[in-house]
């Protein structure tokens, strides 16, 4: 394909872009605060946890598992080693209870991804454990209408080069759709292609990262909804460019 290719592919990031995700780690957050009251204020607790969720990343990577062992991890530290068993126990719980929160779609995810995958072939791209990614998609009822899914350890733009030249686009053929700027946007256009923003109202400290604005790819909108006209923008504009 051509650097001027119309768009073959487009990829869509799952957490807080097709359904919550976000959310269920802040009420488990303030859980976790509310398991060691008694040894620490809730903003140091939080700047710790958080400080240990960034030095885990590299061991245990994205997801619950990763989370609930830097929440342990936390509390051993701000207790200097005297956390009780009982404390230890509920964090295991909550946890464990992160796993069995349904799934609920954002709005016009179904909607969209139906209206895409008549003209495009549409692709799940997802970071964290495999296990609870699965189960969530199974519980979405989305499966069916991706082409592929694609499930990675972490998202840059090596890895967006190989999941859309796998799926048959290459530059300016693939868009990717997510709510993270960091993981979602900024690496699809390192990688050649369109990176679409849309903002979901929590946003984990760890994917912060400035909006691209001065770059001809970068696209923001406000829902799902609006995804299907501003595709047909950069249709035309990647045909007049042709």
């Amino acid at each position: 394909m051509s650097r001027r290719s119309r768009l073959a592919v487009i990829g869509f990031d799952a957490d807080d872009t097709l359904w919550e995700n976000e959310v269920h780690y802040r009420l488990t957050e303030a859980q976790f605060m509310g398991f060691l009251a008694d040894f620490a204020e809730a903003d140091h607790l939080s700047e710790r946890l958080l400080a240990a969720e960034r030095r885990n990343l590299g061991h245990y990577g994205f997801g619950i598992k990763g989370f609930t062992l830097s929440m342990i991890e936390t509390a051993i530290e701000v207790t200097k080693g005297k956390v009780p068993a009982s404390v230890i126990q509920s964090i295991l719980d909550a946890g464990r209870e992160l796993h069995s929160h349904p799934n609920e779609l954002l709005p016009h995810a179904e909607a969209t991804i139906t209206r895409l995958s008549e003209r495009y072939k549409v692709v799940l791209i997802t970071k964290g454990d495999l296990f609870d990614q699965e189960r969530k998609l199974a519980q979405s009822g989305l499966g069916e209408l991706f082409d592929a899914v694609e499930i990675v350890s972490d998202k840059n733009a090596d890895t967006y080069r190989r999941v859309f030249a796998r799926q048959g686009a290459e530059g300016t053929a693939g868009l990717m759709v997510g709510n993270s700027l960091k993981s979602d946007v900024i690496p699809m256009i390192e990688a050649g292609g369109w990176g679409v923003h849309v903002p979901h109202d929590l946003e984990w400290a760890i994917e912060a990262a400035a909006a691209p604005v001065a770059e001809a790819r970068f696209r923001q909108i406000d829902t799902l909804a609006a995804l299907p006209g501003l595709i047909g923008n950069i249709e035309t504009y990647l045909g007049d460019e042709r």
